[in-house]
């Protein structure tokens, strides 16, 4: 069992945008972009792993606005969310409407986290398993400037070993748009973050992998060159798979896991100084470990949203999920998985009350 360390298109664009494998990811990534990728990658990031459905808006702010499909216990579908006339439905706090905005934090006290103070939450956790301080970057505060100085390679102390890092289970609570583990831009106001200058709980294990994997050198043979490509994407895997959080909003979860899945397309790219795309079996496997981990749950009952496990289920006529009426509440708890191998991908499924309940007995 894990035990965590807390921190607060449509087929018409297809052609087009694969002419070019260096796609280019912005702040507010694109849902067509990623159906464009194709492989089943976009329905993949959509996967209810406990309903074996896709995720929900969890909100009505939607079906205000476009109607139906967009309720609170409607999935969120790929036909709602691409396409030349919905491809701009989801897009990142920063980027909705201020009364939007307002209204979630009044209902959902939803409030995103400045990354200076991100980083520096973070630098705590980090400070505490490394013995030491300033092992990242160095924060910087002058008035009312909040910045850091990243330093280029982490200063780990040789009674550590980088692997143990890179495997350390971390899990951000109510993720929201998952500021605490991936840092490509600030949440608060949208400022891109260079991939050198992340903060990230997940971007730190992603830069310890980076820093630490052997490189591609002039002159090695072709079976040289897939082992060590092979040795960074296992080690890759693993920091994904070591990483989780959970959140009620849909849009949000989205963004969540579109933020991890284009972070490791970024980190990729920059340990192999390219612009090319992944492959697509690295790509596939990376978004099926995200939609395990970075999952939908209301925190306080440990079910999606707008169920509780530990009541009766609803009549036939008002039934959100695909239950069997005799289905127990065990299996209606949310589940994560706790990952044994990365190669083929294989983990053991795992309640997340369960677990919860038995860090609390210890």
């Amino acid at each position: 069992m894990r035990t965590f360390a807390v921190a607060n298109v449509c087929a018409n664009l297809i052609p087009k945008i694969l002419q070019n494998s260096c796609m280019k990811f912005g702040i507010d990534i694109q849902e067509n972009e990623l159906l464009a990728l194709g492989n089943g990658i976009l329905e993949t990031l959509l996967k209810d792993r406990t309903t074996e459905r896709n995720i929900i808006w969890a909100t009505d702010d939607y079906a205000k606005v476009y109607g139906e499909g967009y309720g609170f216990a409607d999935t969120i579908e790929v036909s709602k969310i691409t396409g030349d006339e919905n491809h701009h439905i989801i897009q990142p706090r920063i980027q909705k409407e201020r009364a939007r905005q307002r209204n979630r934090s009044r209902k959902m006290a939803e409030v995103f986290t400045p990354s200076w103070i991100c980083n520096a939450q973070n630098n705590l956790i980090d400070d505490a398993w490394f013995g030491q301080t300033e092992v990242f970057n160095r924060e910087i505060h002058e008035g009312n400037i909040h910045s850091w100085e990243s330093f280029d390679v982490p200063r780990i102390p040789q009674d550590k070993k980088w692997e143990d890092y890179v495997k350390d289970t971390r899990l951000e609570m109510a993720c929201g748009e998952a500021p605490y583990l991936v840092s490509r831009y600030d949440a608060t106001t949208g400022e891109p973050i260079p991939i050198g200058k992340r903060i990230g709980l997940l971007d730190r294990k992603m830069l310890v992998v980076n820093n630490n994997t052997p490189i591609v050198k002039e002159g090695m043979t072709k079976a040289e060159r897939k082992y060590i490509h092979k040795t960074w994407s296992r080690k890759a895997y693993k920091a994904y798979q070591s990483t989780y959080g959970f959140e009620w909003q849909g849009d949000n979860l989205l963004l969540a896991r579109e933020a991890l899945f284009v972070s490791f397309i970024e980190y990729y790219q920059a340990k192999w100084q390219t612009e090319e795309l992944p492959q697509y079996s690295l790509m596939q496997k990376i978004a099926e470990i995200i939609s395990w981990n970075i999952w939908q749950m209301d925190g306080m009952k440990y079910g999606i949203p707008g169920n509780d496990p530990k009541e009766a289920l609803p009549q036939a006529d008002e039934i959100i999920y695909d239950y069997r009426s005799d289905t127990p509440p065990e299996k209606r708890y949310c589940r994560v998985k706790d990952w044994k191998l990365c190669e083929p991908l294989v983990g053991e499924e795992i309640v997340f009350k369960n677990l919860v309940c038995e860090n609390k007995k210890k």
